[in-house]
């Protein structure tokens, strides 16, 4: 399993799950961050059109585009259900984000073959990992 910097090398699509059209909001800072930084990121909130003024996507199986990393901004309770429509749509990785963490989630993820990893912000670790210039 790669580990938190190894994704974030060869992750270059981003969908995160319950971005949020909320300036102030984490779902919002953290993949705006990611994008500034480089990543094509792609918004999946089936309750807001556009996030980050890009479409957003209702769920992961909506997604036109073929997905490197599943990022989840949502409860820990939902995680194992985003995990399945991750598997179901073939991305490489699953982060749930601090705060998120659920075992299920990690058992269907690791049955799967994908990597994984719970509890940890993904800009936070972008900035820690030396690929580049800290998300502004």
């Amino acid at each position: 399993m790669a580990n938190p910097r190894e994704i974030l090398e060869y992750a270059r699509t981003i969908a995160v799950v319950g971005a949020s059209a909320y300036p102030e909001k984490p779902a919002h800072t953290v993949p705006r961050r990611m994008l500034r930084a480089g990543y094509k990121i792609i918004p999946v909130n089936p309750n807001s059109p556009v996030v980050l003024g890009m479409e957003a996507y209702p769920d992961l199986g909506s997604v036109p585009d073929a997905i490197d990393l599943v990022d989840v901004f949502r409860p820990s309770a939902e995680a194992a259900d985003v995990a399945r429509q991750a598997v179901a749509v073939g991305a490489r990785a699953i982060w749930l984000q601090q705060g998120i963490v659920s075992a299920e989630a990690r058992r269907i993820a690791e049955a799967a073959g994908m990597d994984y990893v719970e509890d940890r912000c993904l800009a936070v670790e972008y900035a820690l990992s030396g690929l580049g210039r800290p998300p502004a």
